[in-house]
């Protein structure tokens, strides 16, 4: 183990700190990434921005933040008596309570002590003369550490500052993903909420009843589905519990690492059979019907159209007026290739009378004015609260943002600003001893339970950590061919789906000037760990360890 040392002082800076490793976040990843770490022997300070850990679930605090993923199968499942003595109090629990699962696990751990918390990693230079990352913060550490492991999260980069004129407005504005611990009072006020994907639904369903005027500014419609989110007791706890084995061994390897997996071919079925699918899928109340409906529309057209317009028929009859259908219902991409959030009554809020819907495909905002949104068309809405549910960086941004250089001084931000490249998510040629979780082309957000592959890619790491140890060397990094080999791989298994043909952050297009790139890998959670076992079996042929 090496421990703190005396080592030179740097010239201009601080003494460093010598540690083994040195983990970015406290989440879901970069808390077990810790503990596993700390289980090998390993020296580990983890670094986090928030005040305390949680990741997403610390920062995305807004109203109606909850899991669209049932919190059973969301948890850790390395240890049974972890999982077993944490009990939910509903199907999908809400915020709250997610951060209270996340505090017992750091306790349970015993994580704290090697977590520095409200402090952000500004550079990570990697010292090709000694083989180690030389790693500063915003509030002036300096680490010397061998493992640079990043746990940033896919969607933790805010996209901010789109709108003209945003400093100006005289009310509050706040972003969903930083939202006030305190809340925002928004009883009675004239609100508006910008967005509505998965967050500014959530966002929209939950403060309606409150307010005394909303406005949501729509631009990209969303296929959604409704969530039935009943309460757990004991007979539900002791249900979920008894499944741990299976669900521990069945989860793994299903292809969105849900408990669910497809279990219909769509060309065997009849027209009533492939009905009857599609509504008892839909009735689930759940992610099913996206996630273990028909693989097909994924990949066919005319599946995809199908199944889209079952989806687009279920919301028709919900919102009836034919402006709010054009507003909210998708006709330009099929259901599945976006992001597909649950939701609780969303649509019938348009029907409130205090409620106000304004299409900005149609008639975009302008810029933001001291008392509101002022539209193209020079419509004013005054507003005294607004709400910007207006999404991410995703997959590049938690990195892209810090000064990260390799060999020869090569900058990340500027290589992924160019084409946006890794070996299997896990790590990035000419960086090495730099090991990374949900970036892209590792499955993510996109189609994925992200703690089933949060898991599985910091153990992944873990075991090649141990490697390097074991085999008496210092650095572990992908030969330019492996990395080619993982790219060729991931875009010809994106490219066989119907995803690339979208506009969505699943290709990075809602930042402008990004590459275009699908940044999930899209071949399925199963299939993506048999590859990264393989890949450790063969003793890492993509890698060279020196």
């Amino acid at each position: 183990m090496t421990s703190t040392s005396d080592t030179a002082e740097r010239p201009g800076g601080p003494k460093p700190v010598e540690v083994d490793a040195v983990v970015l976040g406290a989440g879901v990843a970069g808390l077990y990434q810790l503990h596993q770490l700390r289980e090998q022997g390993l020296n580990v300070r983890a670094f986090e921005a928030g005040s305390d850990v949680g990741g997403t679930w610390y920062w995305n605090r807004y109203p109606g933040a909850r899991f669209d993923s049932e919190g059973y199968i969301y948890q850790y499942l390395f240890d049974e008596q972890l999982y077993k003595d944490w009990s939910w109090s509903e199907k999908f629990p809400g915020q709250p309570e997610i951060e209270r699962w996340l505090h017992y696990v750091t306790d349970r751990l015993d994580l704290r002590k090697d977590i520095t918390f409200g402090t952000r990693i500004t550079s990570a230079h990697f010292d090709e003369d000694r083989n180690r990352w030389d790693i500063r913060t915003d509030r002036g550490d300096v680490v010397d550490a061998q493992f640079f492991v990043t746990c940033g999260g896919m969607l933790s980069a805010p996209v901010t500052d789109q709108f003209e004129g945003q400093e100006s407005f005289t009310g509050r504005l706040v972003y969903t993903s930083s939202y006030p611990k305190e809340g925002v009072d928004v009883r009675g006020r004239r609100v508006g909420v910008v967005g509505i994907g998965a967050t500014g639904i959530q966002v929209v369903q939950t403060i309606a009843p409150d307010v005394g005027h909303l406005t949501v500014f729509a631009r990209t419609p969303q296929y959604v589905l409704p969530m039935k989110n009943p309460s757990y007791g004991p007979d539900e706890h002791a249900w979920y519990k008894s499944r741990y084995a299976r669900l521990r061994q069945t989860i793994p390897h299903t292809f969105t690492g849900f408990e669910y997996d497809f279990e219909h071919s769509w060309y065997d079925l009849t027209a009533e059979q492939r009905r009857a699918v599609l509504e008892e899928t839909y009735a689930d109340g759940s992610l099913k019907l996206w996630l273990a409906g028909f693989a097909e529309m994924f990949f066919y057209e005319d599946v995809s159209e199908e199944v889209s317009e079952f989806v687009r028929e279920k919301m028709r009859a919900r919102l009836k007026d034919p402006e709010l259908i054009e507003t909210l219902v998708p006709t330009d991409y099929g259901f599945g290739t976006h992001r597909v959030p649950l939701e609780r009554g969303y649509l019938e809020v348009y029907h409130q009378d205090n409620v106000d819907l304004v299409n900005c495909r149609e008639n975009p905002i302008a810029r933001i004015r001291p008392e509101g949104v002022e539209l193209a068309d020079g419509t004013v809405v005054e507003l005294d609260v607004i709400i910007l549910a207006t999404g991410f960086d995703a997959g590049t941004g938690a990195l892209s943002r810090i000064d990260i250089r390799g060999r020869d001084g090569r900058s990340l931000a500027e290589e992924w600003g160019r084409d946006i490249r890794t070996t299997m998510g896990l790590a990035k040629h000419g960086y090495p001893n730099l090991l990374t979780t949900a970036t892209p082309m590792a499955p993510s957000a996109a189609l994925c339970n992200m703690t089933t592959c949060l898991q599985q890619q910091t153990e992944w790491i873990t075991r090649a950590v141990a490697e390097v140890r074991a085999r008496g060397k210092s650095v572990i990094e992908p030969t330019e061919h492996g990395e080619e080999e993982w790219v060729s791989h991931h875009e010809e298994t994106a490219q066989a789906t119907l995803v690339p043909k979208t506009h969505s952050w699943y290709m990075g297009s809602n930042v402008p000037g990004k590459p275009r790139r699908m940044l999930s890998y899209i071949g399925g959670v199963g299939t993506y760990r048999q590859k990264c076992e393989e890949e450790a079996a063969a003793g890492y042929p993509k890698f060279a360890i020196s």
